[in-house]
């Protein structure tokens, strides 16, 4: 479990990474939120380097989730 202030983080940038995205692309939202939680798990806590994460993860999801 991550405290109050990762999971925030971890929300915003989630929100960020896939803002430009339908709400209705759900496959791709939680394929980007795995790998930015994997990121945040491994103790990467530094919001520019789980944006990068994030938009890595968005560019190379499959896509039929795009």
């Amino acid at each position: 479990m991550f405290d109050a202030a990762t999971t925030a983080l971890l929300r915003a940038v989630l929100d960020q990474v896939c803002g430009s995205i339908s709400s209705h692309e759900t496959g791709a939202k939680a394929h980007v939120a795995s790998k930015i939680l994997e990121a945040a798990a491994q103790g990467e806590t530094s919001p520019e380097s789980l944006k990068f994460v994030g938009r890595r993860a968005l560019s190379e999801a499959p896509t039929m989730w795009r």
